[in-house]
């Protein structure tokens, strides 16, 4: 009887769980509005991020809340506000510079890989940029070449950053708090359509004091078959491919990576030892890609005698990203790709 009455009030307690949906926008803005609160060194800049809300609306009501020298609004010279921002940092702000597109980082990289990376180990560690440049990355829906490419690789490849690259609205705001936070240059990627897609967020995760650690990966999906491994978007279709081959009796085991670099390697290799089957799914190109690295590490680690068949890696096509919608949806990874993948690669 005891055990009957500790049973049910466990199930009484954890119906008391609120989980509130959030989309991912509004998420960033929760992260935004909490550590400009808790800080006042914290500040953002970037083109159109005050009087306007935001390009894609993610700091909505903070230029009202927070005023001119909180949120400030740029002029169109990335070059030149992604200065501004790394001389803040050195000089004991914590600036959170925002780019319209990552597109648009190409302008600053100068100052986001000379300047901001490489300080902290040029200075013996004497001299830290503790600063967040985020927005948008890689492909968006009809902007064609100059505005779809994915930096994962670009920035993972560069070390002195930590590049982050959320998925749902947890990720985005346990993510953006902790890169607030960081001592060191953070790149953080997020992806224009997963602004609006809403997520369940727990009642931790909407708490003030909700942090997730960078460079720890997460199973977003148990499985014993094969191993995908993606981060921002491509998680969606990775979950929505999982279920499709699990009507088929084929268990895929689903890992949001959620850092680039440092990449979770460990997380990886462990799974890849349960499932003895790879597959890399990212929306960038192949050639020196996430995919590659995380197919290099698992051949030099351990887990390589655990494979049973040859790591596959499912990407963007080599190619600039065209204009039109057919060539576009040909271009970047389709959950059909995943599937095909997943069955080749367990000769099903």
């Amino acid at each position: 009887m005891n055990t009957l009455l500790i049973v049910l009030l466990i199930i009484m307690e954890i119906s008391q769980i609120h989980f509130l949906y959030v989309t991912v926008r509004d998420a960033l803005n929760q992260a935004l509005d909490e550590e400009l609160e808790r800080d006042e060194r914290v500040f953002l800049l970037g083109e159109e991020v005050a009087q306007y809300d935001g390009a894609y609306k993610v700091s909505r009501g903070l230029w009202k809340k927070y005023g001119d020298k909180r949120i400030i609004d740029t002029p169109i010279t990335e070059m030149g506000f992604a200065g501004i921002a790394v001389g803040a940092a050195m000089a004991g702000l914590r600036p959170i510079c925002e780019f319209m597109t990552f597109n648009f980082s190409m302008q600053a990289i100068d100052q986001v890989i000379n300047s901001a990376a490489k300080t902290y180990y040029m200075s013996a560690g004497l001299q830290p940029v503790p600063i967040v440049f985020r927005g948008p990355n890689g492909a968006s829906a009809g902007v064609a070449a100059q505005h779809s490419q994915c930096f994962a690789a670009w920035y993972g490849h560069c070390p002195g950053l930590k590049v982050v690259s959320p998925w749902s609205a947890e990720d985005a705001k346990g993510l953006l708090k902790s890169a607030i936070r960081d001592d060191n240059p953070v790149v953080f990627l997020e992806n224009e359509l997963m602004y609006g897609v809403p997520f369940e967020m727990s009642e931790e995760a909407q708490s003030k004091d909700f942090l997730l650690p960078i460079g720890k990966a997460k199973i977003e999906r148990q499985g014993n078959h094969v191993t995908l491994v993606s981060h921002s978007r491509m998680v969606s279709l990775c979950l929505d491919a999982a279920a499709v081959l699990a009507k088929e009796g084929i268990e895929c085991e689903v890992i949001n990576m959620r850092t680039i670099r440092p990449l979770d390697a460990e997380a990886i290799e462990t799974s890849v030892m349960k499932t003895n089957h790879l597959i890399t799914v990212e929306g960038g190109w192949p050639q020196f890609g996430v995919g590659a690295e995380i197919l290099a590490r698992i051949m030099e680690g351990p887990a390589f005698n655990f494979l049973d068949a040859p790591a596959v890696r499912v990407t963007g096509v080599d190619i600039p990203m065209p204009y039109a919608k057919i060539l576009e949806d040909n271009s970047i990874p389709q959950i059909k790709d995943i599937i095909f993948s997943v069955k080749k690669t367990l000769n099903v």
